[in-house]
């Protein structure tokens, strides 16, 4: 099945809504930033790995070289901006395996990148968006979460269980204040991190064939059909959806 082609239509419907993106520089992020930036959103987009950050230019987006599983580094961004109206977190690892695959090493690993970074970025963009009393939040989560458990995901599919689990729980305890938080999940997108995953293998042509087949639909997402999800969660027109857990994964969970 041919992708179809997902572009920003040019409306204006984030004008005057400051975004923060994490990771930034490739997939699902980089798509995000741009689509945003096209609906009129000012973007600062994060990514830790500079030099492909830097890649990504274009109107309304300001680029910030920063690690986001850095508490203290996520702190002072928040703490000196004029605060924002979309968190966009992105940030994620995936470690192949079952439970026997999975050292300590790697299980702390996968929360250190596919949660924490949640953690710190929410808790430090709230107080402005508290004072505000508005602000809409976007988590990346997975379909291989507490949706559905996946064969080798042991490790990513706790994490991203987790990141469900904290959306929900931001969602009720600001729902009164005006602050949104939703996830999305994700089937598997294809995406510069999935390409490095799929050539790792020993049979990289078969791979990619078992990670398409995994989805109904008979094909990969794209990040654009992810960012253009997360423009209707930022945008007003979603101001009656929070705490929701929004399967995108091609019918590999219906």
């Amino acid at each position: 099945m041919m992708e179809p082609t997902i572009t920003a239509q040019g409306c204006d419907r984030l004008k005057g809504k400051r975004a923060f993106v994490s990771a930034a520089a490739q997939g699902i992020g980089r798509a995000t930033a741009l689509r945003l930036a096209a609906e009129g959103a000012d973007v600062i987009a994060s990514d830790v790995n500079e030099e492909k950050l830097n890649e990504l230019s274009g109107p309304r987006i300001t680029l910030r070289p920063m690690n986001a599983a850095d508490p203290e580094a996520v702190a002072a961004e928040f703490d000196e901006s004029a605060g924002v109206d979309i968190l966009v977190n992105c940030v994620g690892w995936v470690h192949h395996g079952t439970i026997l695959d999975c050292g300590p090493e790697d299980w702390s690993r996968s929360f250190a990148l596919n949660v924490d970074p949640m953690f710190h970025a929410i808790r430090a963009a709230l107080p402005k968006m508290r004072a505000a009393g508005s602000g809409s939040i976007v988590n990346i989560a997975s379909a291989a979460s507490s949706i559905k458990g996946f064969p080798n995901r042991f490790a990513y599919g706790a994490s991203k269980a987790a990141v469900i689990g904290l959306t929900k729980a931001v969602a009720a305890d600001f729902i009164a204040e005006g602050i949104r938080c939703n996830a999305i999940c994700p089937g598997t997108v294809a995406s510069p991190s999935l390409n490095d995953r799929i050539n790792a293998f020993d049979d990289p042509a078969a791979a990619r064939s078992a990670f398409i087949a995994r989805q109904p639909m008979g094909r990969l997402g794209t990040p654009e059909e992810i960012a253009a999800c997360v423009a209707y969660l930022a945008a007003d027109e979603s101001a009656f959806m929070t705490g929701a857990a929004i399967q995108l994964d091609g019918g590999a969970t219906y």
